[in-house]
This record gives structure tokens, C-alpha cells and sequence, in this order.
């Protein structure tokens, strides 16, 4: 993981202002929010086991953060990297139960090193956010 400084850091916005601001320029909500927390992710690579995101945590300031009104201050923008495993059984063969219980991956290395070229285009996506965010 490595954090990107940025100017929306501590500022606060709601939920509905940033999805409407970000999504256009390809952040979404992230899937892993909680009921006072959550992402806005823009996955920049997602190639044999890899995915690269841009992440902003916002936390709830109070309320819902399924509610597009609920105000939400911003954490620091971060760079993440995933790999998963891409291995599998010798037979090749996964049982119907199996494919149900394990449908859903952890990833091999929740925060593996970034690679080259992603630290930069991560920076300009967090520029882009910030420009998005502060243009009223």
C-alpha cells in the first residue's frame, strides 16, 4: 500500500456528492463498505491474478453510509495491490459445494508491492478526484 497525499484529505462531502462526481471519471463504490465506512475504488489493472486500485476511505460522520445524504470526511487516498492465487487442483476438478463456499477468493498477498508505472497513474487519478471533489 502506499498513501498519496491530497488536498480532499480530512475534508468532508456527501456520499451523494462523490458518487456523483467520481463515478463519472471511473471510481465506484467499493463492495466492502460497512454501515460507517467505506471506498470509492478505481481499479487500475485487473491482469492474471493482479489488480491494482486507487482507493479513498471515507469515514461517517454520522448516519448511514448507505444514505447519499450522509456527510463523510475523507482519509488519505491510497494505492493498493492484490494478487490472488490462480492455482488449481491437480484433477482440475472442484466439486458443486465446493464452487458455492468458494466462490469468492482471498487474495494470495492483500498488499503486495506496486508495480512500476502504477505509483504515477494512481497520483494523476487521486489529481483527478481532487479536481472532481473541489470543482463546485
Amino acid at each position: 500500500m502506499i498513501q498519496i497525499p491530497s488536498s480532499i484529505d480530512g475534508k468532508q462531502y456527501s456520499i451523494g456528492d462523490m458518487k456523483q462526481k467520481l463515478e463519472p471519471i471511473g471510481f465506484t463504490v467499493g463492495d466492502n463498505w460497512e454501515y460507517d465506512h467505506g471506498y470509492f475504488d478505481y481499479k487500475m489493472n485487473d491482469h492474471h491474478g493482479d489488480q491494482q486500485y486507487v482507493r479513498i476511505p471515507v469515514q461517517s460522520t454520522g448516519g448511514a453510509s448507505d444514505d447519499d445524504g450522509t456527510l463523510v470526511q475523507v482519509g488519505t487516498p491510497f494505492i493498493l495491490d492484490h494478487q490472488f492465487k490462480t492455482d488449481v487442483d491437480e484433477e482440475g476438478n472442484i466439486s458443486n459445494f465446493s464452487a458455492s463456499v468458494n466462490q469468492f477468493k482471498e487474495p494470495a498477498d492483500k498488499d503486495a508491492p506496486i508495480p512500476e508505472g502504477f505509483v504515477d497513474h494512481g497520483k494523476s487519478l487521486v489529481e483527478k478526484a481532487e479536481q472532481a471533489l473541489n470543482d463546485h
